[in-house]
Order: C-alpha cells, then sequence, then structure tokens
C-alpha cells in the first residue's frame, strides 16, 4: 500500500478543501473574505496553533479574524521514510532540509496567494535573519498574509530561500532548536495589530516600540499596596500632566535599559 501524505491541518475559518483522510466537518469553518492568513510550513504541524490558539488571538482565530493553515513538511518527503534532509555537502555536522523537498512544500503554501512579497511575504526564520521587530510585525499585519517556514536541524539549502526570495528573519541573538517557537512568537505580535483582534485597538498606540521608545510604568488599584502608592500626577485628573509623565517616564526607561534604542531616537531628533 501507498503511503499517503499527510493532510495539512487547518485552524479558524479556512476553505473546505478536498482530503485524502476523512475529516471531522465541525472542525470545518467557513472562510472570511479578506482575512489575514498565515500559512506555515513546518516538520511538527501539531505544534499549532499553541499559544495563538489561546486569549485574544485564538478568539480572533475562532472569530475569522485571521486564519491558520499549516503544511506538514514530510508530506513532501522523500521515499518510502519520506525524508527530508540530507547530509551538508563540503561536510560537518547535522543535516541540511532538501531544497527540492522544502520547494515543493512553499508551492503548496502559496498556492493562490499574491506574488507580491509586499502583500505576502515568505519567510524563513532563522537565527541568522534581520532581527524581528515591531515595525515588522506593523508591516507584516497590513499584508494579505505570510508564509513562515520554520528551519530544523543546520538549516535549508540556500538556493530554494534564494529561488523564493524569502526574507530571513531572527527572533534574538540566540539559537532554537527549531522555528515554531519563532513563528508563534512573531504571529502573536502581528495578529494582534490587525484590525478588531484587541478589544481597545489604541492601546497598541502606546506600547512598547509604537514610538520608538520603552512604555511608560503602568499602576492601578488599590492606591497604595505594600506602602508603595501609585504616583499622584496619574490620579489627578490633569491630562496633560499626565501625558508628560508618561513621555519622560519612556524615555528615561529607554535611555536605561535600551541605550541603543535611546541614541537612535536621539539622532532622529537632532536633525
Amino acid at each position: 500500500m501507498t503511503d499517503l501524505p499527510e493532510t495539512p491541518k487547518s485552524h479558524g475559518r479556512l476553505t473546505m478543501r478536498p482530503s485524502l483522510q476523512p475529516r471531522d466537518l465541525m472542525e470545518e469553518r467557513p472562510v472570511v473574505r479578506g482575512a489575514f492568513e498565515a500559512r506555515i510550513v513546518t516538520l511538527f504541524p501539531e505544534a499549532f496553533p499553541g499559544t495563538l490558539g489561546l486569549s485574544l488571538t485564538g478568539k480572533a482565530l475562532d472569530a475569522g479574524l485571521w486564519r491558520l493553515e499549516t503544511i506538514a513538511l514530510r508530506s513532501f518527503g522523500e521515499g518510502r521514510h519520506r525524508n527530508v534532509d540530507d547530509t551538508p555537502a563540503g561536510g560537518g555536522a547535522g543535516m541540511v532540509l532538501r531544497p527540492d523537498v522544502v520547494h515543493n512544500a512553499l508551492c503548496t503554501a502559496t498556492a493562490g496567494a499574491p506574488d507580491d512579497r509586499d502583500r505576502w511575504p515568505v519567510v524563513y526564520l532563522s537565527p541568522r535573519g534581520r532581527p524581528f521587530d515591531q515595525a515588522t510585525a506593523r508591516r507584516w499585519a497590513d499584508g494579505a498574509g505570510i508564509t513562515l517556514l520554520c528551519g530544523r536541524f543546520e538549516g535549508v539549502d540556500q538556493r530554494v530561500l534564494d529561488h523564493w526570495r524569502a526574507e530571513e528573519v531572527s527572533l534574538g541573538d540566540f539559537v532554537l532548536t527549531g522555528g515554531e517557537i519563532a513563528a508563534q512568537a512573531m504571529l502573536d505580535a502581528t495578529v494582534r495589530l490587525l484590525p478588531g483582534v484587541l478589544g481597545n485597538q489604541s492601546s497598541t498606540e502606546d506600547e512598547s516600540f509604537s514610538q520608538g521608545l520603552l512604555e511608560h510604568p503602568q499602576y492601578t488599584r488599590p492606591q497604595i499596596w505594600q506602602g508603595r502608592e501609585i504616583p499622584a500626577v496619574l490620579t489627578g485628573g490633569n491630562h496633560g500632566e499626565i501625558a508628560k509623565w508618561r513621555r519622560a517616564e519612556a524615555e528615561r526607561l529607554t535611555a536605561e535599559r535600551r541605550p541603543d534604542l535611546w541614541q537612535m531616537l536621539s539622532a532622529q531628533m537632532r536633525r
């Protein structure tokens, strides 16, 4: 008997598709026109939606405000054992994901998506990539969707990355065992910027990095806790003074904790 490829898993409101395997119809939901869509190529589709299925991102997923589909890389593997990797050319430790296997998976993961990389980027999650930041999240959120390739082992054959003009993005200056955790973190930052996901969209305007600064300290009741009191300016009702205090605190924290950001912002203000 021939092994059948694993069917991509769908999360949220996705289009009904023919399948070689029976599906639970209760899991299928109608597509919501124009919703942001994330397609993830991964060796571990069971890792999703993960934390993306919780809280506000999870509610938005169920409501069809965005869509999530996983494409199982193993389905495109070669031979009886569905091999997806091979030894590095030139020698060395570990294994490298094959270009033909990854290419076939990306063809499925981009089917029907715009060719314009500004509207629908193809992203390889890699520690050697450009650092992910709030500006990147906003750029992605302004698009129609995104395809994320989760790396494993020693990485992906460079030829397939060049062929697909893949944008390489890093979660930070450290190495993970794979791109799945990074994909969830980046999608969380992106999805929360989509219209309707947050109850109060204006809350994103004062967050850390929204204006190049870290966010000011936040307080709430009780008025006094463990002998510590809410700063008087925040309870005085003078919104102008509150805004000045918050700006000053944001600048102070940025200068103390992220001198790199503060130096960049200071240079911009001097121009």
